[in-house]
């Protein structure tokens, strides 16, 4: 594995406070409604992302994931500006405004999604794997998913086909603890998820998803398999979200004592105690870091807010390939 060095902690320390700035921020601006739909953010995850980037090669690896995926392709490379801008809707998105929320995608930087569809990207994430392994590309993708998402028959259906036909996959569960608002425990017997894997003789695992130090050192050993050859891994990132499970979640399902023991672990202060102890940063140095993160959240708004929305048109140009399509009642001009 890489080595775990002092750049790599401020990094950590700047890239994770990043990501909760920026989904504060969203859930300030949909509170004003220039955010609409569904709006799901990362609060509390964070580590899990910024383990799981120090473990890939990101000329080549890819990442797919649910609906929780607004930081994701920033840290795989977009630009986080377009990024907002897409949750604003407009044109300047990664998808011009036609994606949202909970579709941002990337092909450039290898970030695929952003699915709607509980469990929907999980043989997706199988598919890139095969065509990387068909066409001899010496990637590793990583699929993520929610605890939920483990009721799905795609998922067994996937497994089954991921270590039969040896892909280079990395099966990753962000267990954040509920499945919108039920635990896990009052859907299945067997609570502790990687279990799963056993069942497909895949090798398998939980890791402290609160730590990205943890999550690097299981990612980079899952990932070193899949390009050695020998197929995919099955992975519990155990986690926690302090925020809903979206914005329009009133959290009866659990209690504010509960949230607060997990703040007690929150992986951006765990990762400031080591800059502080082992002395990596000044409090001046520190400072900056949080100025140019405020900065850049707010230049991300300012940006959102003076792009246009797209021309109403771009809903057939981007649907209907056939310009004279004969299903279509009217045409925008």
């Amino acid at each position: 594995m890489k080595k775990i060095t002092k750049a790599t902690y401020l990094k950590w320390y700047e890239d994770m406070l990043f990501w909760r700035k920026f989904e504060d921020k969203l859930a300030q601006v949909y509170i004003q409604q220039k955010v609409r739909g569904f709006l799901h953010l990362y609060n509390g995850q964070e580590a899990i992302l910024a383990g799981s980037l120090h473990a890939m090669d990101l000329t080549k690896d890819k990442m797919i994931t649910a609906y929780r995926n607004h930081v994701q392709p920033i840290g795989m490379g977009v630009d986080p500006r377009r990024v907002m801008a897409e949750l604003f809707g407009k044109k300047t998105g990664t998808s011009q405004g036609l994606g949202g929320s909970m579709h941002i995608f990337s092909k450039e930087h290898r970030f695929y999604g952003g699915h709607g569809i509980v469990g929907g990207q999980i043989p997706l994430g199988a598919g890139l794997a095969f065509a990387d392994k068909y066409f001899k590309r010496d990637a590793v993708t990583l699929t993520f998913m929610g605890d939920g998402a483990m009721r799905q028959g795609s998922l067994h259906e996937t497994l089954t086909m991921a270590v039969n036909w040896n892909l280079p996959v990395v099966f990753c569960v962000e267990n954040n603890g509920y499945a919108m608002g039920t635990s896990v425990a009052r859907t299945s017997k067997n609570t502790e998820i990687w279990k799963m894997g056993l069942a497909y003789d895949m090798p398998c695992g939980p890791v402290d998803a609160m730590n990205p130090i943890k999550v690097a050192e299981a990612m980079d050993e899952a990932i070193k398999r899949a390009r050695d050859g020998k197929g995919p891994t099955f992975l519990e990132l155990k986690t926690y979200r302090y925020r809903g499970h979206s914005m329009s979640d009133a959290q009866k399902y659990r209690t504010k004592d509960e949230v607060a023991e997990y703040q007690k672990i929150d992986p951006i202060t765990q990762i400031l105690d080591v800059i502080k102890d082992k002395k990596y940063a000044t409090e001046k140095e520190l400072k900056e870091i949080d100025k140019r993160v405020k900065d850049l959240v707010l230049e991300c708004e300012k940006f959102a807010e003076e792009s246009e929305y797209p021309d109403a048109s771009l809903m057939y140009d981007a649907v209907y390939e056939q310009e004279d399509y004969p299903f279509l009642s009217h045409k925008v001009e």
